[in-house]
């Protein structure tokens, strides 16, 4: 006689919230995170409620503020230094029409703000905050 393996249940609007968010365990000495299930792996629940996982989705209003801070400075550099970063930033395929995207938006009341978050992300990134690449690419 084997005894049945109980199947992991939980309520539905447990459920539901859990099935929301992407959620990580704390990151460990190199900084890796694994990616957890608490909606569908029992584990990963306790993990959940003992408060070792992380919602990446969720940011705090002074986070994203913050954030935005960041990456919304005022910063004017010559077409020339722009020319530099972008050909370090992009892959070759990408440099001319990036360029010229960013001349554009420099020039432009409303899209200099993706211009000045190349400008920030690039200087971060360039301080050594290799997540900040991604920033510049967008």
């Amino acid at each position: 006689m084997s005894i049945a393996k109980q199947k992991f249940k939980l309520p539905r609007k447990k459920k539901k919230f859990l099935k929301k968010g992407l959620w990580l365990y704390t990151a460990n000495e190199n900084g890796d995170s694994l990616s957890a299930k608490p909606a569908k792996y029992e584990k990963d629940y306790l993990a959940f409620k003992e408060g070792s996982l992380r919602n990446l989705l969720k940011r705090s209003k002074k986070k994203t503020k913050e954030f935005r801070m960041n990456l919304d400075k005022e910063v004017f550099v010559p077409d020339e230094m722009l020319l530099t970063y972008v050909n370090e930033i992009f892959s070759e395929r990408y440099r001319q029409s990036s360029y010229k995207c960013l001349i554009r938006a420099k020039k432009s009341k409303k899209a200099v703000v993706a211009y000045f978050n190349f400008l920030n992300a690039y200087e971060i990134y360039k301080n050594g905050n290799d997540s900040y690449a991604n920033i510049c690419c967008m």
